[in-house]
């Protein structure tokens, strides 16, 4: 299981009027925290573009048990617990502020795609060789 964690700071522009950090800004802490995972295990979003292969998100699920505000320092747990199956990548998240509070839950699966035509394809050889010593088959 390849686990990685990654520590941010709620910024006053992402929060609301009541200091809170606004829920349409959970999506954008996953993506760095996504990125940061894979980039753990020598993983490059822009080599794979380059590449031709993107990794769109089809879709996220979040839980929201205590808010994080404005200046809060928190950690982003990303977890990968399997390889992909067929062109799907399953994360999990878990956000602790620095009391060490469970803050959210979330989930995404993103999509391995063609650039050209948008279609679905099969994980680059590469990115499972690169996952493969961290996760169960």
């Amino acid at each position: 299981m390849l686990v990685s964690t990654y520590k941010l700071r709620v910024r006053y522009a992402e929060t609301d009027k009541m200091g809170y950090a606004y829920y349409g800004v959970y999506s954008t802490y996953l993506e760095i925290a996504r990125v940061e995972a894979l980039r753990s295990i020598g993983i490059s979003y822009a080599t794979m573009e380059s590449d031709g292969i993107m990794l769109p998100v089809r879709d996220v699920r979040l839980r929201y048990r205590r808010p994080l505000k404005y200046d809060d320092l928190f950690t982003i747990s990303t977890t990968i617990a399997s390889l992909p199956e067929g062109s799907r990548l399953h994360f999990t998240y878990q956000i602790h502020n620095e009391a060490g509070e469970l803050c959210t839950e979330a989930e995404t699966t993103l999509v391995f795609a063609d650039a050209q035509t948008g279609r679905p394809i099969a994980p680059p050889d590469s990115f499972i060789s690169a996952l493969r010593p961290f996760v169960k088959e």
